[in-house]
């Protein structure tokens, strides 16, 4: 039974457990996007979101409690500069799971687990305002090219106003 049991082990030893979460964190870390299976996943948030947060404060003391789990510089000093600065008014949740599908092998349960500031889709940075298009309309009756000509006319006065 497994009364009591909160931690997913994951069918492996502590050690290797903890080797595989400080891997998966790295990773996670230097790319800030890995694809993993659902329960990996699950056990990596709660091993990095504490991590995260430790980040927010750049003293001596939680870089060293950090490499500790880490044992990367590099993670390290990306973790400090770059994540720490976008995830510094967020008050927790550093991490989002989505759910890609089933892996063809074995059919087990398989996700994508990305920081959340650095998905450039949902935020919307990617995106770049489209230019106004123009509206033309098909002059083929003789009195078409005149109703044509006043639509543009007001259009170009109506961006005369707003601009």
């Amino acid at each position: 039974m497994r009364h009591g049991k909160t931690i997913n082990h994951l069918g492996r030893t502590n050690s290797h457990r903890d080797a595989m979460l400080q891997n998966m964190a790295v990773s996670l870390i230097v790319n800030k996007r890995i694809n993993t299976t659902l329960a990996k996943a699950k056990a990596l948030r709660k091993f990095v979101e504490p991590i995260i947060t430790k980040s927010k404060s750049d003293n001596t003391h939680s870089r060293r409690t950090v490499f500790s789990y880490l044992q990367d510089k590099e993670a390290v000093k990306i973790l400090f500069g770059d994540v720490a600065t976008k995830v510094a008014e967020r008050p927790g949740g550093y991490t989002r799971i989505i759910k890609t599908g089933f892996r063809l092998g074995d059919a087990a349960e398989m996700c994508m687990i990305e920081l959340v500031d650095y998905n450039e889709l949902l935020l919307g940075e990617g995106k770049e305002k489209k230019a106004k298009n123009t509206r033309r309309s098909r002059a083929k009756k003789p009195g078409a090219a005149k109703t044509a000509a006043k639509a543009e006319a007001a259009d170009n006065a109506e961006e005369a106003a707003t601009a």
